[in-house]
């Protein structure tokens, strides 16, 4: 099937208006990739090399510590990820991005990345998206403090669509939410429950 990086112009035009010779200017060096269901992305302890416009698939951001996965955040398409200290510079990963499903992905090199940067259109999308990214993990922060893990898990459920809260295995989930993997399995049954 033929892929068209035009899904990436919508994804930026909804943060910013963009020229068509602007837009010539950021996509020109963007390269497809595809990733298999469980590949990594990203790896903890190696330099992330790209930035990525994420198209189809499912991700998952997470770190390993003393051998136990804890998931830090997941993301649905479309939208941009990198690892951020990593890919800015140009360091070992303290995380790993992993591919939940068969996932399709456009992306550029670290310098290719730094061409963009002398683009002010660029640099505005850029502003409004670590901005969006920010407040984002700060209000996720608080939920996680203020909230129990059943009303963290009916906020996920809110945030996105179900068919795909389906394909994130069980204990995936479990780490996001600070809870075991049965923990999470009750909290599923009860809330099946009230809702029959």
């Amino acid at each position: 099937m033929m892929r068209s990086i035009e899904n990436f112009r919508t994804f930026i035009q909804s943060y910013i208006p963009l020229s068509d010779e602007e837009w010539e200017a950021i996509c020109s060096d963007f390269k497809l990739r595809s990733f298999e269901k469980d590949d990594l992305i990203v790896e903890q302890g190696k330099i992330c090399r790209h930035f990525y416009f994420f198209e189809e698939g499912l991700i998952r951001v997470f770190y390993n510590i003393d051998g136990n996965d804890i998931t830090k955040s997941f993301a649905i398409p479309p939208y941009c990820f990198t690892s951020k200290i990593s890919f800015r510079n140009q360091v070992p990963s303290e995380e790993s991005i992993q591919a939940l499903e068969n996932t399709v992905v456009w992306r550029i090199n670290y310098e290719q990345y730094r061409k963009l940067e002398k683009i002010e259109t660029w640099n505005r999308f850029m502003h409004k998206l670590i901005n969006e990214i920010q407040e984002f993990t700060e209000k996720r922060m608080l939920e996680s403090k203020i909230y129990t893990a059943e009303q963290n898990y009916e906020l996920l459920l809110k945030r996105y669509p179900a068919q795909l809260m389906q394909k994130i295995p069980l204990k995936h989930l479990a780490s996001f939410l600070g809870v075991a993997p049965q923990s999470l399995s009750r909290i599923r049954n009860k809330l099946h429950t009230n809702r029959s």
